[in-house]
Formats: C-alpha cells, structure tokens, sequence
C-alpha cells in the first residue's frame, strides 16, 4: 500500500511539472510585458535602444543581437521569445 501510495504521489509530481513551467512563463511574459510598457516612453509599442538604455540595462546590452533585422528597435514579442530561449 505505501508502494502505490508513493507511486501516485511521483506519478502526480510529474505531471504538474509542465503546468507549473507554463505558469512560469506566463509570469515571466507578463514581466516583460510590463518592463516594457514603462520603457516606451512615447508608447508607439517599439522599444529603441535609448529607450532600453536606462530601463532594460540587458536588453541594451544585447540590443543589436534581438534586434536582427536591424530595424533600430524591438517589440516585446522579440524579447519575450529571446527570454524563452
């Protein structure tokens, strides 16, 4: 009985650990999501780099590679699929 018992409890661990990585995501996306918004500073849904530059210190460090095409600024899906790699 105590066999099966701990086996349901392993069995239940594991299969939470997915939700619980999910959850963390959507924490870490809305996060970023807020980060965001307050750097905007004229709120056009475009971070440049002077925008980043005394808000989002490591996003400005590493602006020039999220921002791949060279388009002189990023969005927040960029940097949120950048922070789930």
């Amino acid at each position: 009985m105590k066999v099966i018992f701990t086996l349901l409890v392993l069995t239940v661990a594991i299969l939470l650990t997915p939700i619980s990585a999910i959850a963390d995501d959507a924490t870490k996306n809305q996060e970023i999501a807020q980060r965001f918004a307050k750097c905007d500073a004229n709120h056009d849904g475009k971070l440049t780099k002077a925008e980043a530059k005394g808000c989002m210190p490591r996003i400005y460090d590493h602006f020039s590679y999220i921002d791949s095409g060279n388009k002189g600024y990023l969005t927040v899906a960029e940097i949120q699929a950048v922070a789930d790699r």
